[in-house]
């Protein structure tokens, strides 16, 4: 079977023959300058190669959620750039890379590429990219490298002669049996390395005669968190985990019935942003079909709600709305605990931008301590693929945030931020404000401790990451260099959800996993790369099955 992403095999126009059909439908991959095919359907934009190195210019960036995701049937509508807009909503879930994968009822043509969503994507690509049906993604990988191999949407032809794309927002638990499993069937192409992928091969190698049959079959099999759009050449879906563990909406286009379209996407914002009118959230153990028929539900799995607490605390938009509840007024009140649970005598609260922010609002309010905006972010300063000098390197935080001097000198300050994961940030936060002439720095989070790695999606797999499992309070404020420093209490940060305790994951503050997790052996970002050689070995004349009780979680 042909590997529908290598268009040195197609003709020029990308098309083949097929028994019954004058054109079996085909998925086209395109990517920046360094792509080595060409062709129609092949073209060129995006702003760099797949082999440029990603820097970051903190050497502490926080916690980072999986991806973002989003779908749009719109038969009548500029469906790309409707996605592109969606995108650049959800930048903030992931910077490492973005794509966008249309369908026209024949074709599926996909385009990818490492960079920001400006940075991949400009008028002349978007023009390129025609149909009644997209799906995208912006990426921060979990699993896998930051290679343009595993940049998405992933795409596969089909058992039923079409093609699957697919984005994915989570991480699952189970890539390991799932591998072995795929290649126990026959598949031996598991190019890139990321559990997304292993989901699109199963969609595509079942032989189920529709992809919703497909999808019906495969989405039981799936352990761990998962928020998906997907497609083939006519019809969009959307699918999320049983455990509902990220955010999934759907929203509906034009206020006519029936409807101009529908969109599917992680966050509500990205619903305003193209605005689609919110319906509901996709929930959880639920399969969506969308096409002119309009959207039908399918139940797969029964639900057993463990939705994302850190959603509220850092990854979410404040203008984003989880399970009915504002995410900003979450944070607002998360402060407000902050303020009752841990007083601090102060002359002045700051919010360390931006998601520290209305949690410092909410402290204020509460103690009634004047607040004041003390720190400048650099909104442009993320992630970059150009290696910064050594002199650069050292400012760190600096590139990011700068103080406000004429605010912070005298004052004995309340800062306040979101979440503490390495230290690293805060620690230099602190000396910096000294530098700029705080009289005293109590550093109050808006979270509490994160003591346990994450295995549903967000980018702390490991305990020796968190320097909160192996130190205590007192130890990690003597190591920041703060006057005083306090958590809010999980109960604090649960009420300020509005959710009740027992349908929230807080695994990575209270160790308690709602998804059961394999042995540690199969845990590891880098997971599929190690099972992947394993199958390559294979395909070279060794056992081509994985040996699964050789792959260690990397150090």
């Amino acid at each position: 079977m042909r590997d529908v992403g290598d268009c040195s095999t197609c003709p020029p126009a990308c098309s083949a023959g097929g028994p019954g059909s004058a054109r079996i439908p085909q998925a086209v991959t395109a990517r920046g300058p360094s792509a080595s095919h060409t062709g129609a359907g092949s073209f060129g934009a995006g702003c760099c190669g797949p082999d440029h190195g990603v820097f970051d210019y903190s050497d502490d960036p926080g916690p980072r959620d999986a991806c973002g995701v989003f779908g749009v049937w719109a038969p009548d509508e500029d469906v790309a750039k409707l996605t592109y807009y969606g995108l650049y909503a959800l930048q903030h879930r992931g910077q490492e890379a973005a794509g966008i994968a249309v369908a026209d009822g024949r074709t599926v043509l996909v385009f990818k590429e490492l960079g920001l969503v400006a940075q991949v994507f400009d008028e002349v690509t978007l023009a390129s990219l025609s149909g009644h049906v997209a799906i995208g993604h912006t990426r921060y990988s979990t699993t896998g490298s930051s290679t343009w191999e595993n940049a998405q949407p992933s795409y596969r032809s089909s058992q039923r002669g079409n093609v699957v794309a697919l984005g994915h927002n989570g991480n699952l638990t189970n890539t390991v049996e799932l591998a072995a499993d795929l290649v126990d069937t026959g598949e031996d192409r598991i190019r890139a390395t990321t559990d997304s992928d292993l989901i699109t091969a199963m969609l595509a190698a079942h032989p189920g005669p529709t992809l919703q049959d497909a999808a019906m079959a495969v989405l039981p099999q799936l352990a761990g968190a998962f928020s998906l759009v997907f497609c083939d050449t006519s019809t969009l879906y959307a699918a999320r985990d049983t455990h509902g563990v990220h955010p999934l909406v759907l929203g509906r286009l034009g206020g006519d019935v029936p409807a101009a379209g529908w969109v599917v996407a992680s966050e509500t914002a990205a619903l305003d942003i193209v605005g689609a009118e919110f319906v509901r959230e996709i929930e959880p153990g639920e399969l969506v079909v969308i096409d002119a028929a309009g959207p039908r539900s399918h139940r797969y799995a029964p639900a057993t709600p463990h939705g994302c607490l850190f959603e509220y605390v850092y990854l979410a938009r404040p203008d984003t709305t989880i399970a009915g509840r504002s995410v900003h007024a979450a944070r607002v009140d998360v402060g407000r605990a902050l303020a009752r649970e841990a007083p601090a005598d102060a002359d002045l609260v700051i919010g360390v931008p931006q998601s520290g922010v209305p949690a410092a609002v909410g402290f204020a309010e509460a103690s009634r301590i004047p607040y004041g905006e003390g720190l400048v972010k650099n909104s442009y300063v993320g992630r970059t693929f150009i290696q910064p000098s050594q002199t650069i390197r050292q400012r760190g935080i600096r590139l990011k945030l700068n103080p406000l001097r004429d605010v912070i000198d005298g004052r004995r300050l309340v800062v306040v931020d979101d979440s503490i994961v390495r230290g690293n940030t805060q620690r230099a936060l602190v000396r910096m404000l000294r530098e700029a002439g705080a009289a005293e720095v109590h550093v109050r989070i808006s979270s509490p401790p994160v003591r346990w790695p994450c295995f549903y999606g967000i980018d702390f797999a490991t305990r020796a990451e968190l320097i909160a499992s192996s130190a205590c309070v007192e130890e990690i404020r003597e190591s920041l260099g703060a006057d005083s420093l306090a958590y809010v209490s999980l109960d604090g940060l649960v009420a300020a959800s509005r959710q009740p305790a027992e349908t929230l994951c807080r695994a990575c503050f209270d160790g308690v996993y709602p998804v059961p997790l394999p042995h540690t052996d199969h845990l590891g970002k880098y997971l599929l790369e190690d099972v992947v050689s394993e199958i390559t070995a294979g395909m070279n004349g060794a056992d081509p099955s994985p040996d699964v009780d050789s792959v260690v979680q990397p150090g």
